[in-house]
């Protein structure tokens, strides 16, 4: 069961961390139910909301929802728990820890890791999108991936970015491949991403809390709309399937909203 449905992730083009995902919350349920009934589907759910927070629900549901449209059981799929949304952004790195973070990396000659948070923040890139990234996409100023259902979606590697790879990648000799490969010459993990930006944080001071690779994700999102108002755009490029995701970004921070405040009232 388990090994057919990962068998049909992979055969849909879904990314690694979704895959796996998907396919720990099917062993989850197989490890708890013998079968796959109405009523263990209902109290599957019942023991992720005591458990777990409504995003992790809801990721669960999803994943056994995808389950049941592969063994044609769709009308058995789990309604989504609602998420309460706060009215802010939260743990986003600021425009200036980001700037401060740049000049770090490039003084100290850690260019690698300073392409890894450009790269992330000048794209709007996943994690999992930024690994799949090659010299060649970067000379073409563009990467296309496929997803589920054969959708298109382009990132954009801009002018100033381009240039300023391409002269690090020549330099190095790099003229094909992934550019962002470990010391044994393959690609790079998620996980080693994330922990050694934790690392290179704590080492410049700056909060650890910001400093993950979805931040710079955000980080993309936020300075985007400061300089061009155009929420649709911003929802392509992040590759969103709706336009509601992509109005968090018209909130503010907690510090922004917080130094706003100060400003503005003084009565």
């Amino acid at each position: 069961m388990i090994e057919e449905f990962e068998r049909h992730l992979r055969d849909g083009g879904l990314s690694v961390n979704t895959v796996s995902s998907y396919v720990f919350a099917l062993k989850q349920f197989s490890e708890q139910y013998d079968d796959v009934t109405r009523k263990n589907l209902r109290d599957y759910k019942v023991w992720l909301i005591e458990s777990y927070k409504p995003k992790t629900v809801n990721l669960r549901i999803r994943a056994i929802n995808c389950y049941l449209e592969s063994i044609g059981k769709e009308k058995w799929k789990l309604p989504f728990v609602r998420v309460q949304q706060k009215a802010f952004l939260e743990n986003v790195i600021s425009e200036a820890d980001y700037e401060y973070f740049k000049e770090c990396l490039k003084r100290d000659d850690e260019m690698f890791w300073y392409f890894v948070i450009r790269f992330l923040a000048a794209t709007g890139a996943r994690v999992s999108e930024l690994l799949q990234i090659k010299t060649e996409h970067v000379r073409l100023g563009y990467l296309d991936l496929y997803s589920k259902g054969g959708k298109l979606r382009r990132i954009y590697i801009a002018k100033a970015l381009r240039t300023e790879a391409m002269e690090w990648l020549e330099s190095n000799c790099r003229d094909s491949g992934f550019i962002f490969l470990n010391r044994q010459g393959a690609r790079i993990t998620a996980h080693g991403i994330s922990v050694q930006l934790k690392k290179l944080a704590a080492r410049y001071n700056i909060d650890p809390a910001v400093v993950y690779p979805h931040s710079f994700r955000h980080r993309f999102a936020k300075n985007f709309l400061e300089r061009c108002n155009d929420i649709a755009f911003l929802a392509d490029l992040m590759g969103h399937e709706s336009i509601e995701t992509t109005r968090i970004y018209l909130r503010k921070t907690s510090t922004e909203q917080r130094t706003l405040v100060d400003e503005v009232i003084n009565w």
